[in-house]
């Protein structure tokens, strides 16, 4: 493992530069945080549940650790039925976000099981199981293969997929997650799906759920998040699908009970004001602006000459150095040359080597001066 996780290698390096020279002007376009405010109607249930708090008769103390029954109702009615997908309401989970789930779901597992994972990837996945000591298969994903991986040649027990993907911004077709699915069952492989950015899918025919895929209840957990969805990385808040047919659930809930004391309640109502009719349309806004900023940062560096992939599903552009360049160095030309802060592909794992991940969330007039820097460092 790297000795620094890979957001804060980047930030560290930020810093260092901002420290040595004052008088620049930084722009950050590397960790993917959001910028946009929460839309009022999620401000005004903060508010409102924190006052909640205040009142005797009001008050609450702990909550089912996994979470309100009228947050997984909502989820539920809206984020499955519409797909045509029946869930039960023991089978959803509520987190303080999906980072944390995604590194928890591995102590359900023996420390002898191989996991698969894509590569490059989220990090998170990868040294959260090299952490805990197992065999890992790396699945290069590449622009051969559209970012896409092949099957695994081994058996894997453990299967991690992002789609959207983060950081190629790449999706899956419904053939395409079908054969992972179909995988899983005749191996008896636990997948691990992560749709934190389902919302960014503007394609149509791209599944935004693994259970829309006949079959995938038996063999698929999935983690979603409001963070970067409906702009919740400060209030954090999340949550994870464990079907009862993966014969997983009442282990997960026998380990949330025992080391999770539930999401708290402000964070819950505000993820419940989400649904509401104000709600959406706030979410829907802050989301087409993302991903029109992630429209003018691809088109205006295809313009550049550069070879860059994703921005049209997901908030994430992912760009081929020059020159053959590797990631930390053409990281560092962009960081010392145009004050303009992306992330290392190779922080993502060996197949991200040559590339960086440009972040959408960031300012629109941040991603403006940014590519007129880059434009004239050209």
């Amino acid at each position: 493992m790297p000795e620094q996780y890979l957001f804060i290698d980047v930030c560290n390096r930020a810093e260092a530069y901002q420290a040595a020279h004052p008088e620049q002007r930084l722009l950050r376009l590397g960790v993917g945080d959001v910028t946009r405010p929460l839309p009022a109607t999620i401000v005004k249930a903060l508010q409102q549940a924190a006052g909640e708090l205040g009142q005797a008769e009001t008050f609450r103390g702990y909550c089912l650790e996994e979470g309100y029954e009228w947050l997984r109702r909502c989820i539920i009615d809206n984020d499955y039925a519409p797909l045509g997908i029946s869930l039960d309401l023991s089978e959803v989970f509520i987190s303080d976000g999906a980072g944390s789930d995604l590194g928890n779901l591995s102590e359900l597992f023996a420390t002898d099981n191989t996991v698969a994972i894509m590569d490059p990837t989220y990090p998170a996945y990868t040294d959260a199981n090299l952490m805990a000591g197992r065999h890992m298969i790396y699945l290069p994903c590449h622009a051969q293969n559209g970012f896409v991986p092949d099957l695994p040649q081994e058996k894997a027990d453990i299967i991690y997929l992002c789609f959207p993907n983060n950081p190629t911004g790449a999706v899956l077709t419904y053939a395409q997650l079908a054969r992972w699915v179909d995988y899983a069952r005749a191996n008896h492989s636990v997948i691990i799906f992560d749709a934190a950015y389902e919302a960014y899918i503007t394609q149509p025919g791209i599944p935004h759920s693994i259970y829309e895929i006949e079959g995938a209840k038996e063999v698929a957990i999935e983690v979603r998040s409001y963070s970067k969805t409906a702009g919740f990385t400060s209030v954090r808040c999340g949550y994870t699908i464990v079907p009862e047919a993966t014969g997983l659930r009442a282990m997960w809930l026998r380990r949330q009970c025992t080391k999770y004391n539930g999401t708290s309640y402000i964070a819950q109502r505000a993820a419940q004001a989400t649904y509401t009719p104000e709600g959406k349309a706030g979410i829907r806004a802050n989301l087409d602006f993302y991903m029109g900023t992630a429209h003018l940062i691809k088109s205006r560096l295809q313009e550049m000459g550069y070879e860059v992939y994703g921005g049209e599903n997901a908030p994430y552009i992912w760009c081929k150095a020059p020159h053959n360049w590797g990631s930390w160095t053409f990281f560092d030309h962009l960081l010392q040359q145009c004050q303009v802060l992306c992330t290392p592909g190779a922080g993502f794992g060996e197949s991200g080597e040559g590339y960086v991940r440009f972040s959408a969330f960031s300012k629109r007039e941040d991603c403006v001066e940014a590519l007129q820097r880059i434009q004239k460092f050209i």
